[in-house]
């Protein structure tokens, strides 16, 4: 059992991101949401370092994250949630390739 550095970087980054919005403009909900939804992250990729199987967490999340921060961006054009929106995909992607069986999980 490996640890899942790429799902810690990935809640370490949106937690970051929260940080770095309440600190540039005092945005109280992006320092909320960057927490939790961080939080929650780190939670589902200690999961998946102990079983690689157990992703639906992380999944779940990134979807949700891809989602809301995908359509923000859509009516704002600002880059912050464009970027959220465009990682956030790509570990929905990296998870549903696991889900779907493209990619071999190795497992101790």
């Amino acid at each position: 059992m490996g640890l899942d550095l790429i799902g810690f970087g990935y809640a370490a980054t949106i937690a970051a991101g929260g940080i770095m919005g309440y600190v540039k403009a005092g945005s109280v909900p992006s320092l909320g949401a960057g927490l939790l939804f961080g939080s929650i992250l780190c939670a589902g990729a200690y999961l998946t370092s102990q079983n690689p199987n157990n992703y639906y967490l992380s999944l779940g999340t990134s979807a949700v994250l891809a989602g809301v921060m995908g359509s923000r961006f859509y009516s704002s054009g600002k880059v912050m949630p464009g970027f959220v929106a465009g990682i956030s995909l790509l570990m929905v992607i990296r998870y549903g390739a696991r889900g779907l069986g493209l990619v071999p999980v190795k497992s101790d």
